[in-house]
């Protein structure tokens, strides 16, 4: 089974960056998309970003257009995000997750990691 583990989570004032990672264990990581979830206290898990297996495409939702970035490392077997201009609505518990090509970017993913607390103040 493939194992994500989420680091780079923390406590930021808002306008702040946060760079975020994921390592997986996979060893054919690079036929995999990955994407970055997250979770608010009371609210439904909801996609924020996603990267092809070959790192040509990627998609985000429209609350982080413009502010996020998604890339991947194969080598590293690797995926980030980086988050600039971070606004409090932005906080949450991030997940990192994983699902085989040729299924979009959004929607269902197979493996999850455990999550890794972002939280913005105002």
């Amino acid at each position: 089974q493939v194992q994500l583990v989420e680091s780079g989570g923390g406590l930021v004032q808002a306008g702040g960056s946060l760079r975020l990672s994921c390592a997986a264990s996979e060893r054919t990581f690079s036929t995999y998309h990955m994407g970055w979830f997250r979770q608010a206290p009371g609210k439904e898990r909801e996609f924020v970003a996603g990267i092809s297996w070959s790192g040509g495409r990627t998609d985000y939702a429209d609350s982080v257009k413009g502010r996020f970035t998604i890339s991947r490392d194969n080598a590293k077997n690797t995926v980030t995000l980086q988050m600039n201009n971070l606004k409090p609505e932005d906080t949450a518990v991030y997940y990192c997750a994983i699902k085989r090509p040729p299924a979009p970017l959004v929607g269902v993913y197979d493996y999850w990691g455990q999550g890794t607390q972002v939280t913005v103040s105002s």
